[in-house]
This record gives structure tokens, sequence and C-alpha cells, in this order.
């Protein structure tokens, strides 16, 4: 049985001195094709996200300011801080995200390997609790 997880992975960075260039490219980092980029941004404190994919992956980066990702299996909660757009977070499908904003300015770049269905999502916890016991 494969075991789904979350999981950071390292951006290729460089740094000359005339400022730095981070690369999230299929291949490079993202580990899907990719068919959908948007970004959020939110006033501090505020929680975006709140559901579950059932078949779409994302990939997270913050592009600016400090954000922390709460992602739930449906058993265990992990946490996440993004604070660098060096550093990417892959969601796969079946896992609850929600993005705390830490800091103004705060931006969240998303990168998926579909293009938006909303029946793809679960907004519902329990909804969600439910989906994962019917598909184990």
């Amino acid at each position: 049985m494969t075991i789904k997880k979350e999981n950071l992975v390292e951006l290729p960075f460089y740094v000359d001195n005339r400022g730095s260039l981070v690369v999230a490219e299929e291949g490079g980092g993202v580990p899907f094709s990719i068919k959908r980029v948007f970004s959020v941004s939110a006033k501090v404190g505020e929680v975006r996200g709140n559901h579950a994919h059932k078949k779409c992956s994302q990939f997270m980066v913050c592009t600016s300011g400090q954000i922390e990702v709460i992602c739930n299996d449906g058993v265990r909660d992990s946490r996440y801080l993004l604070d660098s757009p060096s550093t990417g977070l892959h969601v796969p499908p079946g896992i609850w995200a929600k993005e705390k904003y830490l800091t103004d300015n705060a931006v969240l770049t998303v990168l998926c390997d579909r293009h938006y269905e909303e029946e793809d999502y679960i907004h519902d916890y329990n909804k969600f609790i439910k989906f994962e016991k019917d598909n184990k």
C-alpha cells in the first residue's frame, strides 16, 4: 500500500550580485506536469484553504512573507513553515490542508497538476474523513 504524504522540496536557487532566482519546473522540483498556477494573499492571522482534493496534487511556494501550512491525512496533523521561495510543499490528493498567514504581504503561489474542477474539492472535514475511509 502506498502511503500518501506531503513533503518539502528544495528548489534550485541561484544568487549573484544582481539578486536571486528560484526555478520551479516539472522535473526540477515539481513532481508533476503543471496545468494551473494561482497566487493567494490574506491579512495576518487569516486562514485560507481548509479543504482537500480528491484528485488534484498541489505544490505550494511562499513567494513572500511567512505562511504556516497545516496538513491532515485523516489521522495526523503535520505543520510546515513556508518562508522562502526556494522551498515548496508538495500536497498530494487526499490531504486536508489549511494555510495560516503569519506576516503582512504574505503570498502563496500554488502549482497544480489539474485544471480547476469544483467537484474535486472536499470542503467539509467530516466528508473528507468519510472519503478517506471509503478509499483505503
